[in-house]
């Protein structure tokens, strides 16, 4: 059943559609990507998403392993990123959620290092 969750998860993420990946989300979601302030509520999550596409050309992940603890999804993943330059570069994320009893994602936290997706 993880497995099915977390690939639903990231190819909601790799078909760059803010909208459809924040239906994922309970209505007042956190989100935190990296060191960023965390965003609250599908609206600000859903902008942010779009800040963020807008500076990438694309992304998708291959799903390396997952773990589920309780409530709390696990996955280590390589992010491919397509530059706006149109150059790829791979990166290694983990990604933590937690879920409500309806699945719905309440917190969801991204762990990378971007600064190679941005290197001149």
């Amino acid at each position: 059943m993880t497995d099915d969750v977390v690939r639903r998860v990231f190819q909601s993420v790799d078909s760059f559609d803010p909208g459809g990946f924040v239906r994922l989300l309970a209505e007042d979601a956190t989100l935190v990507f990296g060191n960023a302030e965390p965003m609250a509520g599908r609206e600000a999550i859903a902008a942010g998403l779009r800040a963020f596409f807008s500076t990438i050309g694309g992304l998708r992940h291959r799903i390396v392993r997952n773990w589920q603890v309780d409530a709390d999804i696990i996955a280590e993943t390589e992010v491919t990123y397509r530059r706006l330059d149109g150059k790829d570069v791979s990166v290694v994320a983990v990604s933590i959620w937690r879920t409500r009893d309806d699945g719905l994602i309440t917190d969801y936290r991204i762990f990378v290092d971007l600064a190679p997706v941005y290197a001149v």
